[in-house]
């Protein structure tokens, strides 16, 4: 990098202070003094940032270099100026549109100090990923965008966890479901990231958020400033001690949030093969981790405080379906009470798991699923909280500029119910870090961008059974339809949900991949609803009757 000096601007500076009967020309030229001090205060610092840069910076260095060539230019330009008013006028002008150069240019260098970026993704989970990607398609440089991950790799689907890493035949490993393999796309392994100018921090937790002074801390003390950050930590697993039960910090007692969990348990099936497990909860990860342990050929309790289980998303018939047909694959259902003492033998392991209706049950694998919360800790009191999570906009910008929130931890509007939600679902996480970053890069070049609107949606598998639900599960009428025998080779089988005569929500197991799309065809639509027991007997087939209907008139 060139040396400057900017002798010229000094000798014109102290010519004009000279003359004591021009009070213009000395206003002026004290103003180019401050002009020329703060110049040469960024040019002297973009000489040192340029020196720790790498070549992926070399268009922004001959930038430098020449801003830096101008301002030689305009020092020679005026020693050969004679008429004080001028030179004073006309160098001022220039040095302030030259210090505005600069002043710019350093905004950018900015993100090429290490651990500086542009753009920052807090997070390593599917939001991350899916989010990286977006950066990419839509133009970033490298070396704009880092990831802070708390995991030691590159950001994965995590359904693959309890949809198909715990089982005991062609499980799921990495680098087979990084993302964004989930929905049909392309898989970003961690070469991607490099090839792509994208920076994965891995294994660092951060402990702090100074989101004004636009600075993150890492638990070594590691420094990370950002221009925009978006927030992608999601939630974090409830654990039993937060109830109250004692004995919870056993090595046997397990839970289900990143992959180093579930390695845990792929390791503690094979110590205890052919043991007994207790799963505490029965909900989502309840209900898929039993059946994992029970394919794994352990034998299985599952335990949890609700009438039936997913209380959240199921109603009761549905429920029964699935308990019934749990209890057919050998799997042990104890509803209505709750977990309130583990009890460990002298090697820190649970043997025995203390029910509060009085029961114990004997145990070698203790997991626990009971739900999570937003990570919002980092957060409280500097930014604006809705329902539990970080609230946002339309775009996902929260109630500071320049800071998003994505997947789990963001309440945002959703359009369709014209109400504040949470979305606790992959689906969700994908598509609000696709739209966050469409928002941040459409600010950006000046376009207006359509604000996110989101049908929600929820699916799982286990066993050889396969449901998916779109819409909402409210209303003063449900409509089952189908067969609910748990004994059917193909239990194929839905229920409608219904509010003030219109169809809000569907859900359906069993369903084929064009019924599937019908059904979500549907849930956008809300269609009025005027016979329920023509809905019922039509099932399923009325999704595809709305969709004939929409075609005729189309044409």
């Amino acid at each position: 990098m060139k040396r400057i000096y900017l002798n010229g601007l000094r000798c014109c500076s102290s010519f004009s202070s000279s003359n004591p009967n021009t009070g213009t020309e000395e206003w002026g030229s004290s103003l180019v003094q401050d002009w020329q001090e703060d110049l040469e205060i960024q040019l002297e610092e973009l000489e040192e940032c340029s020196s720790s840069c790498s070549e992926e910076r070399e268009e922004w260095q001959e930038k430098v270099d020449a801003l830096i060539d101008e301002v030689e230019d305009i020092e020679r330009s005026i020693r050969k100026w004679k008429v004080r008013s001028v030179a004073v006028y006309l160098y001022g002008k220039v040095v302030g549109e030259k210090m505005n150069e600069a002043k710019e240019l350093l905004e950018e260098a900015e993100y090429y100090f290490p651990n500086s970026f542009k753009y920052l993704i807090l997070g390593g989970g599917v939001a991350a990923g899916y989010a990286a990607r977006e950066f990419v398609q839509l133009g970033v440089k490298a070396g704009e965008v880092g990831i802070i991950s708390e995991e030691s790799v590159a950001p994965y689907e995590r359904p693959a966890l309890s949809k198909g890493y715990l089982l005991p035949k062609n499980a799921a490993r990495l680098p087979q479901f990084h993302v964004c393999v989930g929905s049909g796309g392309e898989r970003l392994d961690r070469s991607w990231y490099e090839k792509n100018g994208i920076e994965l921090i891995l294994n660092t937790k951060i402990v702090k958020a100074a989101l004004e002074s636009k600075t993150l801390t890492s638990e070594d003390g590691t420094n990370f400033k950002f221009g925009t950050l978006i927030i992608a930590i999601g939630s974090k697993g409830l654990k039993l001690r937060d109830f109250g039960v004692k004995g919870d910090e056993a090595k046997n007692v397990l839970c289900l949030r990143d992959i180093k969990d579930a390695d845990q348990i792929v390791e503690a099936m094979k110590a205890k093969k052919n043991g007994k497990a207790v799963v505490v909860g029965g909900g989502y990860n309840g209900l898929e981790v039993g059946a994992a342990l029970r394919l794994n050929n352990l034998s299985v309790t599952m335990v949890y405080p609700d009438p039936w289980c997913l209380p959240r998303l199921f109603t009761k018939e549905i429920a029964e379906f699935y308990e019934r047909y749990y209890t057919s694959k050998g799997i042990r259902i104890i509803k209505e009470t709750s977990v309130i003492n583990l009890e460990s033998d002298s090697n820190k392991e649970v043997k025995k798991v203390k029910l509060k209706n009085g029961r114990e049950l004997e145990a070698d694998i203790v997991i626990v699923g009971i739900g999570a919360r937003p990570a919002t800790g980092l957060f409280q009191g500097q930014l604006e909280m809705n329902k539990g999570g970080i609230k946002t906009d339309g775009l996902f910008k929260t109630s500071m500029n320049d800071v998003y929130a994505i997947g789990d931890i963001a309440c945002f509007p959703m359009k369709m119910y014209n109400e504040m939600r949470r979305v606790e679902h992959v689906d969700h996480a994908r598509k609000s870090a696709m739209k966050a970053v469409e928002g941040i890069m459409g600010k950006g070049k000046g376009k207006v961008v359509e604000e996110y609107d989101y049908l929600p949606y929820f699916y799982s598998r286990v066993f050889d059974l396969s449901w998916q639900f779109y819409g909402d599960n409210v209303g003063e009428t449900t409509v089952m339809f189908g067969d609910r025998n748990p004994a059917a080779k193909k239990p194929k089988f839905g229920c409608y949900w219904i509010k003030d005569g219109k169809l809000m929500g569907i859900f359906l197991e069993g369903g084929s991949a064009e019924e599937n799309k019908a059904i979500k065809e549907l849930a956008w639509l809300q269609p009025k609803v005027g016979d329920v027991k023509e809905l019922k007997d039509k099932g399923v087939s009325f999704a595809f009757e709305l969709q004939d209907i929409r075609k005729r008139q189309a044409a």
